[in-house]
């Protein structure tokens, strides 16, 4: 079994480096105008609170330390993906779905959340929580009450999506054979197409889809390396599915012209921040950078654990800017502005 890991691992590499060299040029779009509200979709990269408390580590201390200073729902330190991409939007973050009905109506006005950790293309581990599809039937039925977007609101505002890697992990503790991974991977990314399709015929008509993050280099892969590699059969598969998404991406713009959909280069942007070595303007130099901030004392705990008598099982480095990543699965606030600083020229008009 190990030989065919290694075998379908070389094969992806070889594959996904030919075809991946063009996957940064989705970047520069023509110039557009600005997105005047925000409309997000995936899981617990842009999750900004609709996860509920009786379910996530994200609502227990110490999360949310950095901002807004207690937890808050969201799987960081501080701000998360969604919030940086608002701010250079020019618009504040978004509202979480589960709190429309206690938000003002100008706080509405800049667009909606939907992601909800720990969910995926498909149903995950997490299958109580709504999938990419579940949240988009969310968003049609807000469309459909007609009190708080109307129709022409849509083509001045922009949709996120960031989404795939729960549906990986799930795969894995499926412990589904190997020989089928290849399926799998071209199941998520066709179904990932149907949903930007989907989400377009609403009426929103700039889209951005964020890829697949390096797998291989979350220290929940790092940890056996005491964070010092990353996990190169890991990365080759996210480089599969990206490359699949380069090309569903460039499908939907030739039908859709002008090109309405644009490619966040995650992967690339994650490797540049964690490789850095010199000064990147805008980008925090970590000296450790695959080392997480908020970790379990021992493999049978993690972030925010106490025991029954509420002593903590977690360790917590001293000031958190200093870290790339914040627990296991996700980077700290400092992590995704670095990020977003690179994203950020794209971003722009």
């Amino acid at each position: 079994m190990e030989s065919l890991k290694l075998f379908i691992s070389l094969f992806l590499f070889s594959f996904s480096y030919f075809f991946l060299g063009a996957e940064s040029d989705h970047l520069q779009h023509n110039k557009r105008l600005r997105p005047n509200r925000l409309f997000v979709f995936g899981d617990s990269y842009t999750d900004t609170g609709n996860i509920r408390k009786s379910l996530s580590d994200s609502w227990k201390i110490p999360y949310g330390v950095s901002f807004p200073g207690k937890p808050s729902g969201r799987f960081s330190d501080g701000r998360v993906a969604t919030d940086f991409l608002a701010r250079y939007l020019g618009i504040k973050s978004p509202i979480p779905y589960t709190w429309k009905n206690y938000a003002g109506k100008e706080r509405l006005l800049y667009g909606m959340n939907y992601a909800y950790g720990g969910t995926g293309v498909f149903k995950t581990f997490n299958n109580p929580l709504p999938n990419m599809t579940t949240q988009i039937d969310y968003f049609q039925k807000v469309l459909a009450v007609g009190n708080i977007y109307s129709p022409s609101d849509l083509p001045s505002s922009l949709a996120l999506v960031s989404v795939a890697g729960n549906d990986y992990a799930t795969f894995m503790q499926q412990k589904r054979p190997m020989t089928e991974f290849l399926g799998f991977i071209k199941q998520v990314v066709d179904q990932t197409e149907v949903n930007l399709r989907r989400i377009h015929k609403l009426g929103v008509k700039k889209i951005a889809i964020a890829s697949l993050q390096p797998l291989g280099c979350l220290p929940s892969s790092t940890a056996f390396t005491s964070f010092q590699r990353c996990n190169a059969s890991d990365n080759a598969l996210v480089k599969l599915h990206n490359t699949l998404l380069h090309q569903a991406v460039a499908k939907l713009n030739n039908e859709t012209k002008p090109s309405t959909f644009v490619i966040l280069d995650l992967y690339n942007a994650f490797l540049t921040v964690l490789t850095n070595k010199r000064a990147e303007p805008g980008v925090t130099r970590f000296v450790d950078p695959l080392k997480p901030c908020c970790v379990g004392v021992t493999s049978n705990y993690t972030c925010s654990n106490v025991d029954k008598n509420g002593v903590r099982k977690y360790t917590i480095c001293q000031d958190p800017k200093t870290s790339f990543f914040w627990d296991v699965f996700h980077p700290t606030e400092e992590g995704w502005r670095s990020v977003y600083s690179l994203l950020r020229e794209n971003l722009r008009d």
